[in-house]
C-alpha cells in the first residue's frame, strides 16, 4: 500500500483527510507541526508528502528544502495561499505540485495519483536482487535471508543512487549531493556511518561487504 505522510496543523482537516485517504486504499502518517513531520520521515518510508504551508512551528515554504535532504518522493502542497509568486516559490524550493485551499477530495486524490505516476516513470530500477538481499523499490520492501529489514528514508535513497547504475564508481560528493543537497558535499562521515549501516542490515559478512563496496578516497560501488 502506498503510505502518504500528511503534514497539517488543523486538525479536523487533518482527520479528514486521514479518513478520505485511508478510505482510498492509502495508508497514511499524521503530523501536525514540523518537527512532529521531520521525526515521522527519520522513521517512516513514505511514498508521498502533502504539506501545508501553514504550520505553527516552521513556515511551509521552509520546510520544504530541509524535507528534500531527508527523500525526494513526491511532494504536494495544500495551501491557503493564492499568489502566483508563492506557488512559484514553492515548486522551486522541491514541491512537485500545488493545490489551493478550498480544494475538492477528487482533485486531491487525482493530484496524488498524478504525482506518484510520474515518480514511477522515473524509477529506472524497481526492483534489485542479489545472492544476499532483495530490495524493491516500489513496495518499499528489503529483505536479507528471508526476512524483512526495516530501512530509513536516507538508506532507501542512498541505495536508489547507488543500484541506479550497477559496478558504476559513485563520487563522494555525487551521492552526497543527490541525498542531502549541495550543502552537504563535504561531509563525508555521513556516508561512513550509513553505509555501515546498510551493510550491517543487508550484507551477509558486512566486514568484508560483497554488493555496497568502498573505492577508497573514491567513493562507492553497488556490485550487484
Amino acid at each position: 500500500m502506498t503510505t502518504v505522510l500528511v503534514i497539517e496543523d488543523e486538525r479536523p482537516l487533518l482527520r479528514a483527510l486521514q479518513l478520505a485517504l485511508q478510505a482510498n486504499g492509502y495508508t497514511v502518517v499524521t503530523a501536525p507541526t514540523a518537527s512532529s513531520a521531520l521525526a515521522s520521515l527519520s522513521q517512516e518510508a513514505v511514498d508521498v508528502i502533502v504539506l501545508d504551508l501553514g504550520l505553527p512551528d516552521l513556515d511551509g515554504q521552509d520546510l520544504i528544502p530541509r524535507v528534500r535532504t531527508m527523500t525526494t518522493v513526491p511532494l504536494l502542497v495544500l495551501s491557503a495561499r493564492h499568489a502566483s509568486a508563492q506557488k512559484v516559490a514553492a515548486l522551486d524550493a522541491g514541491a512537485d505540485d500545488y493545490v489551493t485551499k478550498p480544494f475538492g477530495l477528487e482533485e486531491l486524490l487525482a493530484r496524488l495519483r498524478a504525482v506518484l505516476r510520474r515518480r514511477g516513470a522515473e524509477d529506472g530500477t524497481p526492483r534489485v536482487d542479489t545472492a544476499d538481499f532483495t530490495v524493491d523499490f516500489s513496495a518499499r520492501r528489503a529483505v536479507r535471508d528471508g526476512a524483512e529489514v526495516r530501512l530509513t528514508p536516507t538508506e532507501w535513497r542512498i541505495l536508489e543512487v547507488l543500484t541506479a547504475s550497477p559496478g558504476r564508481l559513485v563520487s563522494h560528493r555525487d551521492l552526497l549531493e543527490r541525498v542531502w543537497g549541495p550543502a552537504y558535499v563535504k561531509e563525508t562521515q555521513y556516508l561512513r556511518v550509513y553505509l555501515g549501516q546498510l551493510r550491517r542490515k543487508l550484507e551477509a559478512d558486512p566486514a568484508a561487504p560483497r554488493h555496497l563496496i568502498t573505492e577508497a578516497g573514491l567513493g562507492y560501488r553497488f556490485d550487484p
